[in-house]
Parts: C-alpha cells; sequence; structure tokens
C-alpha cells in the first residue's frame, strides 16, 4: 500500500515493553536489540512527527515479582519504576549517539539522572524536536507502564497510542500458544474490555476510551513497521 512521505500522525506516544530491550534472552539489554529500536524510532523522528515514549522495565524488574522476594507490593513497584529509568536512559544514550536529540524526564524527581517530569517541560521538548522518553511510571505504585503510556498520551494530546509487542496485532488467543488464534484488524474498546483480550490492562483502555485516543498495537520488529504506520498504512490492530 503506497502511502506517500506525509506523516499521518504530528505526535505519537509509543509504548516499549522492558523485554523489547533484552531480545530473545528476555532479561538485560541487548545492544543489538536497542540499536534497531533507536535506527526505528529515529526514522520516524526524521519525518518530523514529534515522538514520546514508555519503556517497561520487565527485563529487569516487575512490581509482581516483589511477593516470591518477600517484598511489599508498593516497594516492589518503586522498583519497577526505578528500572524504566535505566532502560530510558540506555535507549536516550543510543538515539543521542544518532544525533537525535533526546530527553528522559522522570515522574520520580531524581535531578543527578534525568529532569522531573511535567506536561509543560515535555511539551517545550516535544516543540523543540527532541524525544521524550515518560520515565518512572506515573510515579505511584499499583499502575503499570500501559496505564502510565495512556496517561502521558492523553496528558501530551498525542494523536495515538502505538504499543509495540512481539507479535503483529491483537488476535482473538495467544499467538504463541494457541495456532487457531485469529487475528483482529480493528476492535472497539468495550469489545476488547467484554472479551478480556489482555493485551493492555483495564485501566489504559478506560482511559484512552474516555479521551478517544485511538491504539494501534503491531509488532516493532517487523523492519520499518513504525514508519508505515506514521505514514498512514494499516498495520497490526487498531482499537478505537
Amino acid at each position: 500500500m503506497e502511502t506517500g512521505n506525509t506523516p499521518h500522525y504530528k505526535r505519537i506516544l509509543l509504548k516499549l515493553s522492558g523485554e523489547a530491550l533484552a531480545g530473545p534472552d528476555k532479561t538485560g539489554i541487548s545492544p543489538e536489540i536497542i540499536q534497531q529500536i533507536a535506527s526505528e524510532v529515529k526514522e520516524v523522528a526524521d519525518l518530523g512527527v514529534e515522538i514520546a515514549m514508555v519503556i517497561g522495565a520487565g527485563n529487569i524488574f516487575r512490581g509482581a515479582m516483589a511477593d516470591s522476594l518477600g517484598i511489599n507490593r508498593s516497594t516492589g513497584d518503586f522498583m519497577g519504576m526505578l528500572a524504566t529509568v535505566m532502560n530510558s536512559m540506555a535507549v536516550e544514550n543510543t538515539l543521542e549517539k544518532m544525533n537525535q536529540p533526546t530527553r528522559v524526564l522522570t515522574a520520580i524527581e531524581m535531578k543527578h539522572v534525568a529532569e522531573p517530569y511535567t506536561i509543560q517541560k515535555a511539551e517545550d521538548h516535544l516543540k523543540k524536536g527532541r524525544i521524550v522518553i515518560a520515565a518512572g511510571g506515573t510515579g505511584h505504585p499499583y499502575f503499570t507502564t500501559d496505564t502510565a503510556a495512556s496517561l502521558r498520551a492523553v496528558e501530551l494530546g498525542a494523536d495515538v497510542l502505538l504499543k509495540a509487542t512481539r507479535v503483529d496485532g491483537v488476535y482473538t488467543g495467544d499467538p504463541e500458544k494457541d495456532k487457531n488464534a485469529e487475528k483482529i484488524v480493528e476492535i472497539s474498546y468495550i469489545d476488547m474490555i467484554t472479551r478480556q483480550l489482555r493485551v493492555m490492562d483495564l485501566t489504559a483502555i478506560s482511559l484512552c476510551m474516555d479521551n478517544n485516543l485511538p491504539i494501534v498495537v503491531f509488532n516493532l520488529f517487523e523492519k520499518g513497521a513504525l514508519k508505515r504506520i506514521v505514514l498512514g498504512e494499516k498495520i497490526g490492530t487498531k482499537i478505537f
């Protein structure tokens, strides 16, 4: 499908899982993978699109792991938030080496590491052509990075929330386990909730629904997919 070179979206929020940075090992950070992701993101930035990002921390620590370690949930969630800052700094450094100005803004203040997140600061950076990586989740326990991504997308007036996964969209079942699972090209927020298709948590989907923010679920590792979506091509699954 030919879409030309005019971006369909002016401002996007890209949500990456922590596992995406780890590659096949699912833990730690893969230099090859982070380079690949940064290259895909820079391609879109070069089109003049304003990009905000939220990155998870599942490759380092999940708040839900706390119980098995004898750590209370709130502490575990804060540990996960700190891990998102580590991932965000790694992506920022890679993008900066590509001469793409990038700033990490954190919900938890740590002034020697990154700027504190405020909507005004994020807006200022985006308007100056810098990629903004919003780290530290929402700054509060019991909220996932999916919810943080939805919140930041709404706050910053993003045109779309792009959720990158290991598969090319939303399926009727887990395509990695169920060979009969069928891909869904378009689906409403309500159908996502009632059918319990757990691509994002209910809080995140509800926030998008309440603010009419469309979501596109896609496979970031399909080369060029991010750019093609931004140029208007129908890839992955659209939730609206």
